[in-house]
């Protein structure tokens, strides 16, 4: 309801401005094709995060200053800042980046922006840039309609830059108009007054645009046709820097307790160094003329001088709240806290992680991890186990060494309650995700969506294994007892080897192993058909007692296959050409038999033959 006021409000403001003035028809025409610049530009850029970027990221964040040095790159390169606080938060919901790591971005992001005021005011005033556009938005046009998401991407940045260049020629000449018709400095207000007076002005610009790259290319025009005075540009300029938040607290919205802090921490950052700077504002007009001076610049050349003032007050305020980083982000946490979820809702599955392909297909990774957590509780449960005993250090054989019975268990309703909806979950997010991915990050995707399947299926065929599994676990048969002993310390041993390779799923040598893992569950079903054989020629076990146990033990192969198959895509933390090396060089079913013949015996096997 208070965006479609805000909508309306700056509708009818817009209808009257057009209708008072040709000129401001001018100037809004300029900013609307400076903004769709910029969306053509992060459209563009968009193109190349299918892994560089994010790559990059990655291995950029783990030192402060590394951070700190990726913000201001990255802003200065893109010229939004906009698109580098959503990939930022995108990439701390996906749970890539640490807090510490996304605030020192965002720091650096803020001082990044002020490059865009210097390409403006050094550049953008002096030559005809109208000229340099046509050929961009030519060119730009074409390389758009071809196929090639690379060529599309460049296709997009180049039109992109060819509007940003138009926007501000319009802006410009409308401001010039206004030269010949009308004084805006009249309107002009000294002292702390106007200071706060037009912060909040360029505040609330920066709001209804969504973008301080806009609001600045606006103040620098305005300056340069003189239509407002120096004074009231730099509390402008301030107050556009707080108002860029509002892209971080949107992008936060559909973000987890992570993207909340961050866009929190951006809010205190800009506010802080806005504050600052409006309370020592002569100070830095002082350290300004110093400056300019040093470097050259003319004492009447107020554009280029609002680009130094705006440089100066984004580097103090990082200055300022680096040294209070830390009690920043321990106050964020204490003050935000994450909201209660049970284990069958969703934890990763937020709206900013669909931005990039490779935060989205994390995000899904994480919670398919999520969904293996709860189903296998809910095997070990059916197993008559807890599965904190299973991953702890206790030797396997004291872990299953529990009374034989299994007690009651409705597998049906724990299935229901934590697995069913949050599968369903992921399979409705990876629809919404598919979007602009490239054929290796699409197969990622449905390589994980095949996991969650896995992972369901291994839950229905420990079902059909318990039904006979709590029978026979209490059967006064000591042979039965044993061999139905032996299937669930076998399935115990599954969850703690699966286990063990999650934690070093950087390590390929554990995935592989899970190969082996398989191969041992196929042999000792293998083995135990052979006995079988030999115990109904012996007549210690009963014809349909034998097709139980043979059916149990096909059940608990499939099981541990699944979870193994799923394993593989899920536990490797390799990037996407490792991962898919190892895939390909895993045993499929008959290289699996082939290899049968060279395993060693069991211990398992040995230690379960009938008495």
């Amino acid at each position: 309801m208070f965006r479609k006021i805000i909508l309306t409000t700056v509708f009818a403001a817009l209808a009257y401005g057009f209708w008072a003035s040709p000129n401001f028809k001018e100037i809004a025409a300029g900013v609307a094709i400076f903004l769709f610049g910029m969306l053509a530009l992060e459209e563009g850029f968009r193109a190349f995060t299918g892994g560089v970027l994010e790559r990059l990221l990655r291995r950029t964040t783990d030192k402060l200053w590394k951070s700190l040095s990726f913000g201001v790159i990255s802003t200065t390169l893109m010229q939004s800042s906009s698109l580098v606080s959503v990939i930022t938060i995108s990439f701390l919901s996906a749970g890539l980046i640490t807090l510490t790591a996304g605030i020192g971005i965002i720091f650096g992001a803020n001082l990044g922006t002020t490059t865009g005021a210097w390409l403006v005011a050094g550049f953008g005033l002096k030559v005809n840039i109208a000229a340099y556009a046509m050929p961009m938005l030519v060119f730009g046009t074409i390389l758009i309609f071809q196929k090639a998401r690379s060529t599309k991407g460049f296709g997009y940045i180049l039109a992109g830059l060819g509007f940003l260049f138009l926007g501000i020629h319009y802006m410009k000449e409308g401001f010039e108009a206004y030269r010949h018709s009308l004084d805006l400095t009249r309107f002009a207000v000294g002292g702390y007054p106007g200071l706060f007076l037009f912060a909040l002005i360029g505040l609330v610009a920066t709001v209804v645009m969504q973008s301080s790259h806009a609001t600045l290319v606006l103040i620098i025009t305005a300056l340069a046709a003189q239509q407002i005075t120096y004074e009231n540009a730099l509390a402008l300029a301030i107050g556009a820097n707080v108002g860029t938040t509002i892209t971080a607290i949107i992008g936060a919205l559909g973000s987890n307790v992570n993207g909340r802090r961050l866009a929190g921490a951006h809010l205190v950052f800009n506010l802080v160094t806005g504050l600052v700077a409006i309370g020592l504002i002569h100070q830095l007009t002082a350290a300004v003329d110093a400056t300019s001076a040093w470097l050259g610049i003319a004492d009447d050349d107020h554009t280029l001088k609002l680009a130094v003032f705006h440089t100066l007050f984004n580097a103090l305020g990082i200055v300022l709240m680096l040294p209070l980083l830390k009690p920043m982000v321990w106050s964020l946490e204490q003050c935000i806290k994450p909201r209660a979820r049970t284990a069958a809702q969703p934890r990763y599955l937020h709206t900013s992680a669909t931005e990039l392909p490779d935060t989205a297909i994390e995000a899904v990774r994480l919670e398919t991890l999520h969904l293996y957590d709860n189903a296998s509780d809910i095997i070990a449960r059916a197993l008559g186990l807890r599965l904190d005993d299973i991953l702890s250090g206790k030797p396997i054989d004291e872990v299953v060494d529990v009374p034989a019975g299994t007690g009651h268990f409705d597998i049906d309703e724990a299935y229901r309650e934590n697995v069913k909806g949050l599968f369903a979950g992921i399979v409705e997010f990876i629809s919404r995700a598919q979007a602009d991915m490239t054929p290796e990050q699409h197969d990622e995707l449905f390589a994980l969506r095949a996991a969650g399947r896995d992972i369901v299926e291994a839950i229905k065929d420990t079902k059909h294994l318990r039904k006979n599994l709590s029978r026979f676990l209490v059967s006064d048969d000591a042979v039965i007892r044993g061999e139905y002993a032996g299937i669930r310390r076998n399935l115990a041993t599954v969850l703690r080897s699966l286990d063990e390779v999650r934690d070093r799923g950087h390590d390929s040598a554990a995935i592989l192993s899970l190969d082996l893992l398989k191969a041992r569950l196929k042999q000792y079903d293998r083995e135990l058909g052979q006995r079988l054989n030999d115990l109904i020629q012996q007549r210690k076990v009963s014809g349909p007692v034998t097709i139980s146990l043979m059916n149990d033990s096909g059940y608990a192969y499939q099981v541990t296959k699944n979870l193994v198959k799923m394993g593989a895509i899920l536990f490797s933390t390799a990037d996407h050409g490792l991962r898919e090396a190892e895939r390909s060089i895993s045993l499929d079913e008959s290289e699996m038999a082939e290899a049968l013949g060279t395993l060693p015996e069991t211990p398992t096997t040995s230690s379960h033959e009938p008495d």
